[in-house]
């Protein structure tokens, strides 16, 4: 999404780019200082950053049928899993909206966080019963003989008659003001079709920080999540967003959102 910025061939007139990596939960936990004017967080983090920032309408992960997914090496079903009261599972970020949908589907089973990137290797070693990926072990989980349990995309899916599933999104800060939030907008949904005018290029910028999987695995994992809702989620990204919002505020999970209005 950023390389248009980052190669320079997108530019925000008035405004140096300075780009801030971070994993996304530590990113969810910035936000709530409003620390960054424009930040990636997870759908899950919003109601407590709402009062600081608005959602872009440009910019968000969303899943056409794809999402996290419950990975286990001793279990082969989730059946299994849920019949052992005292099951863990690895989840990957308190914040993180894979978090949500757990809490929400699957309460009742006990889980614990982890780093992203430390949870294939806890399930493996028997450190937790079963474990929830994110990025891309979604897409490289089979090479550990690892058995699905679950996939979140398919559920939301079929819980919500095919809206795409908001897993990340992009907001800016309030206090840049609406116009300037609009203009950074756009200068976002730029970046992106220079990303994907320049595919091979933008790829191999996004590998930096694939850790360790190949362009062709790059490239497909990519393309699951900036899609057409990600250049402009439109009325069904702002459907989505209000389910999910939903979900966890009858679950108790989180506090209760107002009008959604995107930039």
């Amino acid at each position: 999404m950023f390389y248009g910025f980052a190669s320079k061939k997108v530019t925000i007139p008035g405004f140096e780019i300075d780009h801030v990596l971070d994993d996304i939960q530590s990113l969810n936990v910035r936000a709530m200082t409003g620390e960054m004017p424009v930040t990636a967080i997870s759908a899950h983090a919003y109601p407590y950053v709402s009062d600081k920032y608005w959602i872009m309408k440009t910019g968000a992960s969303m899943g056409e049928g794809y999402g996290p997914i419950i990975v286990s090496k001793k279990y082969k079903t989730i059946e299994e899993l849920e019949a052992n009261p005292g099951a863990v599972i690895a989840q990957p970020g308190k914040l993180t909206t894979a978090n949500l949908l757990l809490r929400s589907w699957f309460g009742h089973i006990k889980s614990v966080e982890m780093s992203f990137d430390a949870i294939i290797d806890a399930v493996l070693e028997g450190d937790v019963d079963a474990g929830l990926l994110i990025h891309e072990g979604q897409i490289t989980w089979q090479e550990y003989g690892l058995n699905l349990l679950a996939d979140f995309g398919l559920i939301w899916q079929e819980k919500t008659g095919g809206l795409p599933l908001p897993l990340g999104l992009d907001c800016v800060r309030k206090d840049m003001g609406e116009e300037t939030a609009r203009v950074i907008s756009q200068a976002l949904r730029d970046s992106i079709k220079a990303a994907y005018d320049n595919e091979k290029d933008s790829v191999e910028y996004a590998l930096q920080w694939g850790r360790g999987i190949d362009a062709e695995t790059g490239a497909r994992f990519v393309k699951m999540y900036v899609n057409d809702v990600t250049i402009d989620m439109g009325e069904r990204g702002k459907k989505a967003l209000e389910y999910l919002f939903n979900l966890g505020a009858e679950h108790n999970i989180i506090p209760p959102v107002g009008e959604i209005t995107l930039y």
